[in-house]
């Protein structure tokens, strides 16, 4: 999957791009139809503020949150998708600076890998897979997650003991 960047103001300076691109080799790993080379999508690491004016106008929630994920593939035609053919937009995720960093400070981790694994969650939905379809779909979702985070040597942010260390 190719993926275009774009970084603004508030998040920092640091190696946005490369972790989203190490986040997306990773699912591909765990979610082969997210490996086909014919995918692209976008990614913008922005403020609350934008992300909660996109919150409310494409999905009527006045609040900002931390990532939102805009499809344009379903699930069907994405898994259906030849290798070989023109471009695919599989769609748009968008971060928000302000609750990501509060909530890596909230859950004493780095902010490098919550944002890992927001884009890995925002990929995911882009992707068709939807936590809010039900139980079974989201341990299935945080499955995919966890096992892409771990090859990126990230911790398993459900808080799933590890088993190697005796540590959660």
């Amino acid at each position: 999957m190719e993926l275009e960047v774009d970084i603004e103001e508030p998040w920092p300076a640091g190696q946005w791009e490369a972790l989203a691109e190490r986040a997306a080799k990773a699912l591909a790993e765990v979610a082969p139809e997210l490996g086909n080379p014919r995918l692209s999508a976008s990614l913008l690491f922005t403020s609350d503020a934008e992300v909660h004016a996109l919150n409310r106008e494409w999905r009527e929630r006045d609040k900002p949150t931390n990532v939102l994920s805009f499809p344009m593939l379903e699930r069907e035609d994405l898994l259906d998708l030849a290798p070989e053919g023109p471009p695919e937009l599989l769609g748009d995720v968008a971060l928000a600076y302000e609750t990501c960093a509060r909530e890596a400070a909230d859950k004493a981790i780095a902010l490098e890998d919550h944002a890992a694994h927001l884009i890995v969650h925002g990929l995911l939905h882009l992707a068709g897979h939807d936590h809010e379809l039900g139980e079974a779909e989201a341990e299935a979702m945080e499955a995919l997650e966890t096992k892409a985070l771990a090859l990126m040597g990230i911790a398993d942010p459900y808080g799933a003991p590890d088993h190697s260390t005796g540590e959660a």
